[in-house]
């Protein structure tokens, strides 16, 4: 039997709604195809973020020790090298001799020089430098230098501050490097210290600032969060790891120190 519908059933079948379900479904499935491709592109991005630090630290620690191996491989005597011995009797090139070369030399340098024949062999060493015009400078000027920083008793380089720089209401991070000592300090009425100010992205160059510790803000991030910070921009930011009650209680404004602790005598 034919099947009957009634007048309301017929009228709901209307080719306006055919084309209108239609595109709906085109619409779902455009909207689905954007997920995917949404989920693929954050997918992407993930393992980009993960795979790539680890990468470039693998890339630059390998291309380091490399070129340190080609410096020093080929004066250690072929019969007492290892990395020719590996290569003769197992077949492969095992990286790091040099850099573990290096390393026990300087240890052996630094037992041998700390004794009494170093002692003396040192300071033979040291007066026959001094004897040279050009070289003399240029040797005393680089031993200050790495006793200032790689003496354990030196607070070099272990303390971020926050100065106004390079004009008031304007902030930059800056190490202490030492507190200034000599013509520079006796010049200067206040007690000033030694501040290097890196610079944006490259940490290694900078400017040696002198700033009266009172305009100084000691931060508690470290050094090694303090380079992430510069050397990214900004974008790398560390957290603030003091206290709710301290974190709610500005040091300075952009008018410094000095409207800051006038407003504070007013208030009081």
């Amino acid at each position: 039997m034919p099947q009957r519908f009634k007048n309301n059933e017929i009228s709901s079948y209307k080719p306006d709604n055919f084309i209108g379900k239609k595109v709906k479904m085109e619409k779902a499935g455009g909207v689905r195809g954007r997920r995917v491709l949404a989920r693929f592109r954050n997918y992407f991005l993930t393992g980009l973020i993960v795979t790539a630090p680890v990468g470039i630290t693998i890339a630059l620690a390998l291309t380091v020790i490399n070129w340190i191996d080609g410096k020093i491989v080929p004066l250690i005597p072929q019969g007492y090298n290892p990395q020719l011995l590996f290569q003769d009797y197992v077949g492969i090139h095992i990286p790091g001799i040099g850099l573990v070369v290096v390393l026990v030399s300087l240890t052996l340098i630094g037992f041998v020089a700390a004794g009494l024949v170093g002692r003396v062999m040192v300071r033979t060493g040291e007066r026959l430098l001094n004897r040279m015009p050009v070289i003399r400078s240029v040797y005393g000027a680089l031993k200050q230098i790495f006793e200032t920083v790689l003496r354990s008793s030196s607070r070099s380089f272990r303390e971020v501050a926050l100065i106004e720089y390079p004009r008031r209401g304007i902030w930059a991070i800056g190490f202490i490097t030492t507190k200034t000592t000599g013509e520079v300090q006796n010049d200067i009425e206040e007690e000033v210290v030694n501040v290097f100010l890196p610079t944006t992205p490259n940490p290694t160059s900078g400017f040696l600032l002198f700033v009266p510790r009172q305009d100084i803000i000691i931060l508690d991030m470290t050094v090694e969060e303090a380079i992430k910070m510069i050397v990214s921009a900004g974008i790398v930011t560390p957290p603030d790891r003091r206290p709710e009650e301290l974190k709610a209680v500005p040091l300075v404004s952009a008018r410094g120190f000095v409207d800051i602790e006038e407003n504070d005598n007013n208030g009081t």
